[in-house]
């Protein structure tokens, strides 16, 4: 059976040459006779993957010397928690930019663990967007928190702030898909699930000193300093997520590290943004120069049109075009992973539908 192109938000498409060499080790991994799903995470085997891992981040990134790599567990959701217990001391302040669905569970959940200014607020706007930078910092917070693509509005940050305190951005779905100075950043998270590997690891990359700032009194799994120092393998780490990020990577490497990702995601969005451009049938939701290149979002003239144009795609074995339960409409996910022939597919179909359906 042939593969779907699957423009889901995530879990996401995978590169194909990984799943295939995926499935090959999968019985018997490195002349071991076993998976590396049933090897100790303290085995040669499957420490030579780690180190592999957080060694392929470092050189796309050009990881400064002063930052470490951690993987964990629970999403970045649960990192939305974690980065206030880490790093809020009590009577300070932490400044939270909102523009979309995950800003906003973002501010929520460190709401309920320290005293949170929010700067800043479009995640009502429509057309989408995200805040300029017009924005008022407060003297001496301890954080500023961003969410660098909202999956769900289809709006990107194209030009971080620039802070005097550090700057912590979830990056679950654009992590990888452009150059990036880590430098600007005090700590960078993300799920794995969208461009980095199955769902079941997070990848935080944090600034030393900043890691240095857990609380004692923190469960030692929720210490950032805790994990850092244990090279995340205090406790059984997920191994086989660690595994796929290890391989995406390499694929990365592979094809022109983040520059040539990059340039490959610019000509496939800017290829299914102008077929919508061009058209009075379809129209984009987030503001032009706010539109992500991970997460296409557009509208037809009626919810039943959406509906019909969705059925008949997955008919021709594209998926999960359906937009986010909160929003509706369609939303075209086309991370670093997703083919370039599956972008023509839809533009194809959008063509072929539109003459078909129009009044």
């Amino acid at each position: 059976m042939a593969r779907s192109y699957n423009f889901s938000a995530g879990p996401a498409i995978l590169p194909e040459e990984v799943l295939t060499q995926v499935q090959a080790e999968m019985l018997d991994f490195n002349g071991t006779g076993m998976s590396l799903m049933e090897m100790s995470h303290r085995g040669k085997e499957y420490s030579a993957i780690h180190a592999e891992a957080k060694a392929n981040l470092a050189t796309l990134l050009n990881l400064p010397e002063n930052y470490s790599i951690l993987f964990m567990t629970g999403g970045a959701s649960t990192q939305f928690s974690l980065i206030p217990m880490n790093l809020l001391p009590e009577g300070k302040t932490a400044d939270y930019i909102t523009a979309g669905a995950w800003s906003t569970k973002a501010i929520k959940a460190a709401q309920k663990i320290g005293t949170i200014n929010e700067i800043a607020n479009t995640a009502k706007d429509i057309p989408t967007c995200v805040p300029g930078n017009d924005l008022a910092f407060t003297d001496d917070a301890a954080y500023v928190h961003i969410c660098s693509n909202e999956t769900i509005s289809g709006a990107q940050v194209k030009e971080f702030p620039k802070t005097e305190v550090p700057l912590i951005a979830d990056m679950s779905s654009d992590i990888l898909s452009r150059p990036l100075d880590v430098s600007q950043f005090g700590m960078i998270y993300a799920g794995a699930q969208k461009n980095l590997a199955c769902a079941g690891v997070t990848l935080v990359i944090i600034r030393n000193d900043l890691a240095e700032r857990s609380p004692a009194a923190l469960p030692d799994l929720f210490q950032y300093k805790h994990v850092m120092e244990n090279d995340s393998l205090s406790n059984t780490a997920p191994t086989f997520p660690i595994y796929l990020i290890a391989l995406v990577t390499r694929w990365l490497i592979a094809n022109g590290g983040l520059e040539g990702m990059q340039k490959r995601n610019e000509e496939k969005a800017n290829k299914l943004y102008g077929a919508i451009d061009a058209s009075d049938f379809y129209k984009g939701t987030a503001v032009t120069e706010f539109r992500s290149p991970m997460n296409i979002t557009f509208r037809l003239p009626t919810e039943e049109l959406e509906a019909k144009f969705i059925a008949e795609a997955a008919a021709k074995n594209m998926t999960s075009l359906k937009g986010h339960r909160s929003v509706g409409g369609i939303r075209a996910s086309i991370y670093n992973a997703f083919p370039a022939a599956g972008v023509d597919a839809l533009v194809d179909f959008m063509k072929a539908f539109e003459s078909a359906n129009i009044a």
